[in-house]
């Protein structure tokens, strides 16, 4: 019981603490900016999925908790940059990309350690698994961001972060962690490995492709391209996460 207090306030807590943002981009939003509205729909999304999340701790046993924690921890390090990055939009009109950025490089990771946590409730996986999946996603988004911060080629950047995320696709279809779901992990446990990595496959390919007609091709403008960014998100944050919570609940009442 203490333990659900303890869950319950840090929630009613982080959700108070944004509600002022939340007041002030409201008074400037306008009915036409689709933008702007999608990236209200997403934030309050997200915190709805920190608190599912996080709630549903208390359901699962206790080797599937962490991944579930780690799945709020995304939702809610999204929402709160998602506050930001709405009112950045709402004031200026102007693309929020280091606000963008900055919760990619902590989410983005928190989403691969799923691949490592879900692996680890089930059987013995080596450390490195964590390490190539952490260093691949470190080398995809460096690359994003420098070609679209301007530091870089665009063209230079997008083959690194390509790179990077060719090294991920390899290590959760054919490397290791890709092997031990398919040698170790019970069919529950392969489904929800399963679609994940097909998320990162289709789900993530929404960003090259987003870099790519905004940045070197020209063929799509900033708004657009947010607004794509933006559901993208709903699919591999949140969607993301529903998959590891039901995978989690499976296994637990399977051996209750």
């Amino acid at each position: 019981m203490t333990m659900i207090k303890a869950i319950k306030f840090a929630i009613t807590t982080g959700i108070l603490s944004i509600l002022p943002v939340a007041a002030m981009a409201a008074e400037n939003l306008q009915q036409d900016d689709f933008v702007g509205i999608s990236f209200w729909l997403i934030s309050m999304a997200l915190v709805a999925a920190t608190a599912f999340f996080f709630l549903e701790t208390q359901r699962v046993s206790a080797k599937w908790k962490t991944s579930l924690v780690v799945s709020g921890l995304v939702t809610l390090i999204a929402a709160v940059h998602y506050f930001y990055m709405r009112d950045v939009w709402v004031a200026t009109g102007d693309t929020p990309t280091v606000y963008r950025y900055i919760d990619w490089l902590i989410t983005v990771p928190l989403l691969m350690i799923e691949f490592y946590l879900i692996l680890r409730a089930i059987t013995n996986v080596s450390g490195g698994v964590f390490w190539r999946l952490t260093v691949g996603t470190l080398i995809m988004l460096i690359g994003g961001y420098l070609g679209e911060a301007g530091y870089m080629n665009v063209t230079v950047a997008f083959i690194i972060g390509m790179a990077g995320w060719a090294y991920i696709l390899y290590e959760i279809f054919a490397g290791e962690a890709g092997r031990v779901a398919s040698d170790e992990a019970p069919e529950s446990v392969k489904a929800a490995y399963s679609t994940m990595r097909w998320i990162v496959t289709i789900g993530w390919a929404i960003y090259p492709l987003g870099y790519f007609f905004g940045y070197m091709a020209g063929g799509a403008d900033m708004a657009t391209l947010n607004i794509i960014y933006n559901l993208a998100d709903v699919l591999n944050k949140i969607a993301f996460g529903v998959i590891i919570w039901n995978v989690a609940v499976t296994e637990t009442e399977a051996k209750a």
